[in-house]
């Protein structure tokens, strides 16, 4: 595991959770450069089904793809919960649609765990592992590895 927020001396990690369907996921929250509400996007033709659209933040145009649709799971249901994660990837800004946003999460990156084959529905292949809580798993989401997949 990468050192990121983990802190040297305790291994404590924050995690933003988040839900994608039904299913609680988490990442580290310094791969976050903002959360937002769904803004009006432009359609990209011919782009894949995961791809909703592209926007302007602030000038700079960041790619939204449906995180349920792009890890195997349905897709996301516009409502007012809905969120735009936006994080940074190989220099590209992308929004992760997601159903709605959960709390930050405090945990110890020793405790993780390998993720399943196969969490619900969705390919273990895009987890980094799952934490367990007193009453949820979360699923910790590899986002390079979500969006090294073709865009």
């Amino acid at each position: 595991m990468t050192e990121t927020s983990a802190t040297k001396n305790n291994n404590q990690l924050d995690l933003a959770t988040f839900y994608v369907g039904n299913a609680l996921c988490g990442m580290d929250i310094l791969k976050i450069q903002e959360i937002n509400k769904l803004i009006e996007m432009t359609k990209v033709p011919q782009a894949p089904e995961y791809v909703l659209g592209i926007l302007n933040l602030r000038g700079q145009i960041a790619t939204i793809i449906d995180l349920g649709i792009k890890i195997d799971l349905s897709g996301t249901e516009l409502n007012a919960n809905t969120r735009n994660i936006i994080v940074n990837s190989k220099g590209e800004s992308i929004g992760l649609l997601v159903e709605r946003i959960g709390d930050v999460v405090r945990v110890n990156s020793a405790n993780l765990e390998p993720p399943p084959a196969n969490i619900g529905r969705v390919h273990g292949k895009f987890f980094k592992g799952v934490f367990k809580t007193q009453n949820r798993l979360i699923g910790i989401l590899d986002i390079e590895k979500i969006l090294e997949e073709e865009i």
